[in-house]
């Protein structure tokens, strides 16, 4: 007991034994000092809220002094090059220098342990190819069903609302967006002002809660919807079916955070919590989301409209594949979100265990569509942890027609990796409404630094793909790209996973056993399964 309560008896003692001085001498700074600390200690003696504090009154608070800073002790002093956390320090570091337009290169070799299993390399050419120029890396997005095909940057700004993040921020990245020639995605928050005011490319996100083009109960509002879908700055639409961070929860914006400026730009009232529902309400099957497709490509004046999901239950994207078949109808695109995604907060038990990663959903996704013949009338995007040129050639060499990125965008903008962006306290200003502190964020310097970071990534992805023999990141296969799978074997990523054949899956005659069973499950009527899955399914 002596030792617990001895630095407030300390402190008491202190203020009691200076008083009778206190006219003789000047002592009384430590008066006041000790004085103050006794008041503080007692308070801690006689509060309910917490033990440590109880016991040790006074000196337990030094415990949450230092949690409250353990994450920027950590970050700046403790942790490697190498720890992700979720990015790690040589990560962020290769963000900020292409950022600012200075030089990325590394000296003395690499910090990599390369014979560490789950090393990754893109192999080289004995006749490496002449450079391509990095403004050449575009794809055309649009089906044999779209009237007005967009011509896109195989690397954009992936979904990020405007309430999320700050209006500067927005400002910054859209500014960006349109020197680079590159698209922004809106997040489901809707198209604010921030997003027009530069008038850069736009992808429209539709997600669950309509946000600006919704009736008064929540609903779809097709009127409002192509009021906005038509502005030439939209050049796709996306509907939002899951997102890596928290897929299948939904979200509430609390009402005392929807500023005014939010509800205009959602319509939704003032004075009420923001719901963004776990789904959907326009439809409920599979063949239901292909006529909302079909109903969102007409209302826009037939821009390319898809959807972005995180994988989930296997039959039920395979489900939507079927409807395609049975209805006719496809989308433009698909975006594969990946559980390691996500810029807001989530329940952690979402964020570590719910959602499959990018790279499996993605390759799924091809697969299927390469199993039904459809591959090449639909484009795929890909979006987790996307920031480096090694990022987007490993997944481009698997599936993907183009990457999406929000985390290295962030980063570009001023993002310190704080982890506060829930808290509306943000360092940076980047992810707040607290008009102080977003005033931190200079539009017109962060706007150069977004596209710098898109352009010199793209740079460097010319100088591996010419390393490599290659002239356009459309010619990445799996073969391409190696992975070490043990300290004494590594095998191409052909090896590694399995690829359907053209139209095996319509064929009836399906090797894998996984993809077998996942097709006899799915329906087009129903995201329910047929039958019962026997538990020995595997992804790859």
């Amino acid at each position: 007991m002596l030792s617990r309560y001895a630095f407030l008896a300390a402190c008491i003692i202190a203020t009691l034994a200076s008083l009778p001085f206190l006219s003789t001498y000047a002592i009384w700074p430590l008066t006041l000092v000790a004085g103050l600390l006794s008041l503080l200690g007692l308070y801690d003696v006689l509060q309910n809220g917490h033990a440590v504090r109880r016991n040790y009154p006074i000196l337990g608070r030094i415990r949450y002094l230092v949690e409250g800073i353990r994450p920027e002790i950590r970050q700046y002093l403790l942790e490697s090059d190498s720890d992700a956390l979720p990015f790690s320090r040589a990560q962020r570091s290769l963000v900020y220098a292409r950022a600012k337009n200075e030089s990325s290169e590394k000296a003395f070799g690499t910090l990599t342990d390369v014979y560490q299993p789950g090393f990754e390399f893109i192999s080289h050419s004995m006749r490496p190819a002449p450079l391509s120029d990095p403004d050449s890396f575009r794809i055309g997005i649009g089906g044999p069903q779209c009237k007005q095909p967009y011509s896109a940057s195989i690397f954009n700004i992936s979904a990020m609302s405007f309430g999320a993040l700050s209006a500067n921020a927005i400002r910054a990245l859209n500014q960006g967006a349109k020197r680079g020639h590159f698209a922004h995605d809106t997040g489901e928050g809707s198209i604010s002002p921030y997003h027009r005011e530069h008038g850069g490319d736009l992808i429209w996100e539709l997600g669950s809660g309509y946000f600006g083009c919704r009736t008064e109960d929540g609903r779809f509002d097709p009127q409002r919807f192509a009021e906005q879908a038509q502005s030439p700055q939209v050049r796709m639409i996306e509907i939002k079916l899951s997102q890596g961070a928290k897929p299948g929860h939904g979200g509430i914006l609390p009402k005392h955070k929807v500023t005014l400026e939010i509800a205009n730009t959602r319509g939704v009232p003032m004075g009420q919590d923001c719901i963004s529902p776990s789904s959907h309400s326009a439809f409920t099957t599979p063949i239901e989301l292909m006529q909302f497709i079909a109903q969102l490509r007409e209302l826009s004046g037939g821009k390319p409209v898809g959807f972005k999901l995180c994988l989930g239950h296997p039959w039920e994207f395979m489900g939507i594949a079927k409807a395609m078949l049975e209805t006719g109808i496809l989308p433009d695109f698909i975006v594969v979100d990946g559980k390691e995604g996500g810029t807001g907060a989530a329940p952690l038990e979402f964020t570590d265990h719910m959602g499959v990663p990018m790279r499996e959903g993605l390759l799924f996704v091809h697969n299927t569509l390469v199993g039904l013949n459809l591959r090449d009338k639909i484009r795929i995007g890909a979006s987790g942890k996307i920031i480096s040129a090694f990022d987007i050639a490993s997944v481009l060499a698997i599936g993907a027609d183009w990457c999406n990125s929000a985390r290295g965008f962030m980063f570009a903008v001023g993002c310190i990796q704080s982890q506060s962006c829930h808290t509306n306290k943000c360092p940076t200003g980047v992810a707040t409404q607290d008009p102080l502190r977003q005033r931190a964020l200079v539009v017109p310097d962060k706007a150069d630094r977004v596209y710098h970071f898109h352009r010199n990534t793209l740079k460097a992805l010319a100088e591996m793909l010419a390393a490599a023999g290659l002239t356009h990141p459309s010619q990445l296969q799996a073969r391409h790209v190696v992975r070490r799978v043990s300290g004494a074997e590594i095998m191409l990523f052909s090896q590694l996973h399995v690829f359907l054949k053209p139209g095996e899956l319509l064929s009836g005659e399906i090797e894998g056993e996984f993809y077998s069973r996942m097709w006899a499950m799915a329906r087009a009527d129903s995201f329910e399964p047929n039958g019962e899955e026997t538990g020995n399914e595997c992804y790859a």
